[in-house]
């Protein structure tokens, strides 16, 4: 057997072509979903959420794309579908949603460090859009801050090493910084 006829018995460059070539890359492992109780231990909640399907998913991207400040899951499948959406149904809570712009850093200021701090809790969040197969995260943080009525601070430390703090910032929007320190809310 000739190199590239045994590679391609077990390579395809492209999964998505697999059921066109009347292929099959499941194993029929169920995808998982984990909930994080706040006291380093996770909750199985695969079943309770529907997203133990079998469909073979391939990568998940984190999205608020309802708006409401509560990010849903899209699941890219080579087998039962292409991609599913999973909408959160938490119950409503607080939130902040940032993008940055950077003028000595990156454009989007990716690599970016935030932290926040509400109530007595400090949340920690870095740029880095997560890329998974064929599929993004939009270049943004997003921050839950549960029953929380303000912003103490928010700090960024940016790649250029410029360190911004700002404070009283607005709940439930979407605030747009530049690395110079303004900013701005956005209308989505």
């Amino acid at each position: 057997m000739s190199e590239s006829s045994w590679w391609s018995a077990f390579w395809l460059g492209n999964p998505f072509q697999f059921s066109s070539a009347g292929e099959n890359l499941s194993s029929y492992e169920h995808n998982g979903v984990h909930l994080n109780d706040g006291d380093g231990e996770f909750i199985d909640m695969s079943f309770l959420t529907g997203a133990d399907s079998p469909g073979d998913g391939r990568s998940v991207v984190s999205c608020d794309i309802t708006g409401d400040g509560m990010p849903e899951l899209l699941v890219r499948q080579v087998g039962g579908g292409s991609l599913i959406v999973y909408e959160n149904r938490f119950p409503k809570a607080n939130w902040l949603r940032v993008s940055l712009r950077g003028t000595k850093s990156n454009r989007q200021g990716i690599g970016s460090k935030v932290v926040c701090e509400v109530e007595g809790r400090t949340i920690r969040r870095e740029l880095y859009p997560a890329t998974n197969f064929q599929s993004q995260s939009p270049a943004l943080v997003e921050l839950g801050l549960g029953d929380a009525k303000k912003i103490e601070t928010l700090k960024i430390s940016w790649p250029s090493g410029i360190e911004l703090e700002l404070d009283d910032l607005p709940i439930n929007s979407h605030i747009e910084i530049e690395e110079s320190g303004a900013f701005r809310i956005v209308n989505d």
